[in-house]
């Protein structure tokens, strides 16, 4: 009986010996160590690309807060005033120049028009029987003069109605124009969004391409005014070339029925005492 138990006694001691050598001596696994280092890796390099995430945001936000920020002293040292129109006035002591007035403030063809027919001396038409009782010269020069003062006429009264326009939009398109320099200098912030930028400057786009088309009626206006003064030029050239060509080609007959005429009349004079 006692050597059953010494037996079992060191059976005892044996097994605890193997399980103790057993828990000291671990298995070692490759592929879950690099599985691990894999892990550790792919977490570092998200980290860094976070990191670089967060400063390009930060940047990105930084350049944003300093394009967002608005000069304080843009009104003071950029803000000017310009040359306005203003309507004109003058006396109307015999009632006839008010229209025309009116049509260089106002504008409008019927304003313009009136215009005209109060202040300008009007054309009477030239007898019918008396202009073809003329010789073609004569009624050509006639037909001309009624031509050129036709023209003055749609001339002044198409430059007063454009003018008169211009003017009477002067003072709205004055106001556009300082409601915009307002916004350009205002320190709202809503005023100063990439958007509202945007919208400012297509609006001085608009306004400058009208103002240049009023710009270009003016000046059509003054060119028409000065090709009717060239006509005027040119017809006093021509009729003058064309006296001269009627000279040359009349003289002679001319003065022989000149010298016929006066050589009758003294050979009709009678120097007699009794007048025979």
């Amino acid at each position: 009986m006692k050597s059953r138990w010494i037996c079992c006694f060191v059976f005892g001691v044996l097994a605890l010996s193997a399980g103790s050598a057993h828990a000291q001596w671990a298995v070692f696994d490759a592929s879950n160590y690099a599985n691990g280092l894999n892990e550790f890796h792919q977490l570092r390099q998200a980290y860094t690309t976070a990191t670089q995430t967060r400063d390009q945001i930060i940047a990105a936000y930084n350049l944003a807060y300093q394009m967002s920020r608005m000069p304080q002293n843009l009104a003071q040292r950029y803000q000017s005033s310009f040359s306005q129109w203003t309507n004109l006035s003058g006396p109307n002591t015999y009632d006839n120049t008010s229209a025309w007035v009116d049509a260089l403030n106002f504008g409008g063809s019927n304003r313009a028009a009136t215009a005209y027919r109060n202040a300008v001396i009007p054309l009477e038409s030239f007898p019918s029987g008396s202009l073809s009782s003329q010789d073609p010269p004569t009624q050509a020069a006639i037909k001309n003069q009624y031509a050129f003062s036709e023209l003055g006429q749609a001339t002044i009264t198409s430059s007063l109605s454009t003018v008169g326009s211009v003017r009477s939009n002067s003072e709205v398109f004055a106001q556009r124009l300082a409601n915009l320099e307002a916004d350009t200098y205002s320190n709202d912030s809503s005023q100063q969004t990439e958007m509202a930028v945007l919208g400012k400057i297509n609006s001085a786009t608009l306004l400058q391409i009208h103002s240049q088309q009023d710009t270009n009626q003016v000046l059509a206006a003054a060119v028409a005014q000065q090709a009717l003064a060239d006509k005027q030029r040119i017809d006093e050239q021509n009729r003058l070339i064309n006296q001269a060509i009627y000279f040359q080609q009349n003289f002679s007959g001319t003065m022989q029925n000149v010298n016929g005429g006066v050589s009758d009349s003294i050979k009709g004079i009678s120097l007699s005492v009794s007048g025979r």
